[in-house]
């Protein structure tokens, strides 16, 4: 679940918004009327009436996204698919009104802390949904990072298969493939109508990524993975049938399907993409723009804030950058990046390599985590090659994470795609931003908390969870760690990427910069290989303001680090100021500040 927008909700104002949004034929009154008696009095009461209410709305979200729910290991529908209609749409519009009617009738007032955080959190979802309807974000559903195509392939793995019914099941969701495709392609259609749609020139990465799938074998595809290692149990006879129906399924349904939607896109879609890569393109677009800022940034700052503060922090990058070129003898930045490059000792041989220098890291940092946090993930970490049909396109290093009960562990993915271009120097910083003590930990701990609503484990806020990642590359550096000069610069080319999002994300999507601009501000103050340039500037242009939140989210989580340091003096105790920060889940930063800021009151006050 993500969740979006501002600070705390008064019970006050939400109430006043839902009953703004009833249908005209329901007065307030009446609905008061016929709800009062029924709303909880006392504090039990309505607790438990609260915690009902999140299950209810945790349930919908598991039945309305099945993929949703198979991925994290609940397998009652594995059989199923997402309705993308725009009528289903309209009606989790309308479910989402329905429960903001109903949570702001309950008084949050001397409930326990954590449960007015799950009501605030809740309705912040849901009210950022009611507002980002505005923009039909159904009709751009697929680009080169995210889409049908590319996501139904990446849930196979996601998925656990341990008997044969899980099997049919799966068989069962094959066959729905054809239905879920045509209604993506109908809001694609109507997205045509109404101006909404993708740049051109991504959607035709998109089309060679559909055909790799279209052109392949039904048994050389993803989507045939499970037939590959049966579990005991299943006799001979059965993994026959099973392997007839899966098979059957992939060449009769998902494979003629990735075919059509290939057409699609060569006949009607691509030659009506945008030729203008920013969103302010759009219909609305600057607004747009403005929501995903507080969409994935969680604060109330500009575009043009933001642009200042990434040009500020590229500065400060490129000086500490300096200072270590110095030190290794070079009078500048370029000449050690030419000389990194030329360095074949910085460089992988194999992709094997590339993911062998990853999981030495992460095996290294492992000690060093009981030093830094008193509560420590329990789920297991793997490090593994993004799949060949997406890594062409994909970003170099992503997390994803495991199942709650372990059987799926949480898994490092990394591009070995033109790995010879890679610089090993950078493996360090991303393997303690994607595993330990980044995304990994955070996110396990999460899953793993007890005593909270289940839709609180799975939140995604980027500010926080990217923020977290990259505020994790530095703990490296606390703990002693980056002893190689040629790593520790990497950590700074890493952060630097960062900074430079802020300024190439405001650049195209409200300075109204070509595509040309941002690869050349890269190549002026990035080491980047070519490959990723390219893939990253095109993943800015697909999914705006997103890479904002990475630097946005780190340079508040050491604001508020440094605070407590200054306030608590010697009473500053990094354990515990990481568990707090982490204890609750992923939060908004603007809530994350004011319970740091608690924290940091009662730490002094000796409570």
């Amino acid at each position: 679940m993500k969740m979006k927008r501002s600070p705390s909700i008064k019970k006050s104002v939400t109430l006043g918004f839902a009953l703004l949004m009833l249908p005209a034929a329901v007065s307030p009154r009446t609905l008061l009327a016929q709800l009062a008696p029924s709303i909880p009095i006392s504090i039990a009461d309505r607790e438990k009436a609260l915690n009902t209410l999140f299950d209810e709305i945790w349930q919908d979200q598991l039945k309305h996204q099945p993929e949703f729910a198979s991925s994290i290991g609940d397998k009652r529908y594995d059989d199923q698919l997402t309705d993308y209609s725009v009528a289903a749409y309209d009606a989790q519009l309308a479910r989402g009104r329905s429960y903001i009617e109903k949570l702001s009738l309950i008084d949050p007032s001397g409930l326990p802390d954590q449960t007015q955080l799950s009501l605030d959190l809740m309705l912040r979802q849901l009210i950022d949904e009611q507002e980002e309807s505005r923009f039909k974000t159904w009709e751009i559903p697929v680009n080169q990072m995210d889409g049908i195509h590319a996501d139904l392939p990446r849930l196979v793995r996601q998925i656990s298969f341990d008997k044969a019914e899980d099997y049919d099941r799966y068989v069962s969701r094959l066959n729905k493939v054809p239905v879920a495709f045509q209604q993506i392609t109908e809001d694609m259609s109507a997205g045509i109508d109404d101006n909404r749609t993708m740049p051109k020139y991504l959607m035709e990465k998109v089309l060679v990524q559909v055909n790799a799938i279209a052109n392949q074998k039904p048994e050389e595809t993803t989507f045939a993975a499970p037939l590959k290692k049966f579990p005991a149990g299943i006799s001979a006879e059965e993994q026959k049938r099973i392997q007839t129906d899966v098979l059957d399924a992939i060449s009769k349904q998902v494979i003629p399907t990735y075919a059509r939607f290939a057409k699609y896109l060569t006949a009607v879609y691509i030659p009506k993409g945008r030729t203008e890569i920013g969103v302010s393109s759009l219909p609305d677009g600057d607004a747009y723009y403005a929501f995903c800022i507080r969409q994935r940034t969680t604060t109330k700052m500009t575009a043009g804030q933001i642009h200042q503060i990434g040009i500020d922090q590229v500065k400060q990058d490129e000086t500490e950058m300096l200072a270590i070129a110095q030190k290794l003898g070079y009078k500048d930045i370029p000449s050690l990046r030419a000389a990194m490059n030329a360095n074949p000792k910085l460089h992988p041989t194999s992709g094997e390599e590339l993911l062998s220098a990853y999981r030495g890291y992460i095996d290294g940092m492992k000690p060093k985590l009981p030093a830094l946090f008193g509560r420590l993930p329990k789920a297991p970490l793997t490090v593994e090659a993004v799949p060949a049909f997406l890594e062409k396109d994909s970003a170099f290093a992503y997390y994803e994470p495991g199942t709650p009960d372990g059987k799926r562990p949480g898994t490092v993915f990394i591009s070995t795609y033109k790995y010879e271009s890679r610089l090993l120097s950078g493996a360090e910083t991303t393997a303690y931003h994607e595993g330990l003590p980044g995304h990994h930990l955070q996110v396990s701990v999460a899953q793993e908390l007890s005593g909270l609503p289940e839709f609180r484990k799975y939140i995604n806020y980027t500010a926080y969870v990217e923020g977290w990642g990259l505020y994790a590359e530095r703990l490296g550096k606390d703990v002693g760690l980056y002893t190689d000069p040629y790593s520790d610069f990497g950590r700074l080319e890493a952060d630097m990427h960062r900074a430079i999002r802020l300024v190439v994300d405001t650049g195209i999507h409200s300075e109204h910069w070509t595509r040309e601009q941002v690869v050349d501000y890269f190549h002026a103050h990035s080491g980047l290989d070519e490959a990723t340039v390219q893939s990253e500037t095109d993943r800015y242009v697909a999914m705006p303001g997103q890479a904002l939140g990475y630097k946005i989210g780190q340079l508040k989580l050491l604001e508020l680090r440094s605070r407590a340091q200054q306030t608590l003096g010697a009473k500053f105790d990094i354990k515990a100021f990481h568990d707090q920060v982490i204890d609750s889940g992923a939060l908004p930063l603007d809530v994350l500040e004011t319970r740091v800021d608690a924290w940091i009151a009662q730490q002094k006050a000796g409570k």
